[in-house]
């Protein structure tokens, strides 16, 4: 009796991981680029893994605030809720990371056109589709999460993956935050919310 080889149902998400987030962007996460070059080797091991590798970037609207994403002109920002200009959509900042090798990447989610967007669930992939019915419809049940910032946009993410209804793993190496105080907090949050770590 022969037996099938079960489809993958585990996707891989990888948020986030743009210039503008590493050493030499204007919002840059200490160990980005390392991050990004691990990741990388995590998806030339294991894309076989994974039925969706997708990967997120904010994708911002050039000249404006993004409804008050981005700090006022003549104001400062308080990185609380205002940012200094980042990832903006016409500019070098919103690109993938070179180290970040997206070969394997199935489905690019931009977020945050106009308005302020944390969470990979709150973009769109090329053809419009929101990352959960991606998932979803590749019978996704099991979703890793990597990238930047553990405590921003990859805590979100991994939140609104437990919301969905995913069991979610933060792999361990293969995320970088903006602050120690407030990585350690969002992992006891996610801890909290089922995530494995």
């Amino acid at each position: 009796m022969s037996t099938t080889p079960t489809q993958p149902t585990r996707a891989l998400i990888v948020v986030d991981v743009q210039n503008d987030f590493i050493e030499g962007g204007s919002l840059a996460v200490a160990g980005g680029r390392a991050v990004a070059t691990r990741i990388s080797e995590h998806l030339a091991a294991h894309a076989g893994d994974y039925v969706v590798i997708a990967a997120s970037r904010d994708w911002h609207n050039a000249g404006e605030t993004n409804s008050g994403h981005f700090h006022a002109p003549g104001e400062d920002p308080d990185y609380v809720t205002t940012w200094p200009v980042h990832c903006v959509a016409t500019e070098g900042g919103s690109d993938y990371a070179p180290e970040l090798v997206t070969d394997a990447v199935t489905h690019h989610v931009r977020k945050g056109q106009g308005v302020p967007a944390y969470s990979a669930f709150e973009g769109i992939t090329d053809d419009g589709a929101a990352l959960a019915d991606v998932l979803r419809t590749a019978g996704v049940t099991e979703v890793d999460v990597t990238g930047i910032a553990t405590d921003y946009c990859v805590r979100a993410t991994a939140l609104d993956a437990r919301e969905e209804g995913f069991s979610v793993r933060l792999l361990d190496g293969l995320h970088a935050g903006v602050a120690p105080e407030s990585s350690a907090a969002a992992i006891d949050e996610l801890r909290e919310a089922g995530v494995v770590l």
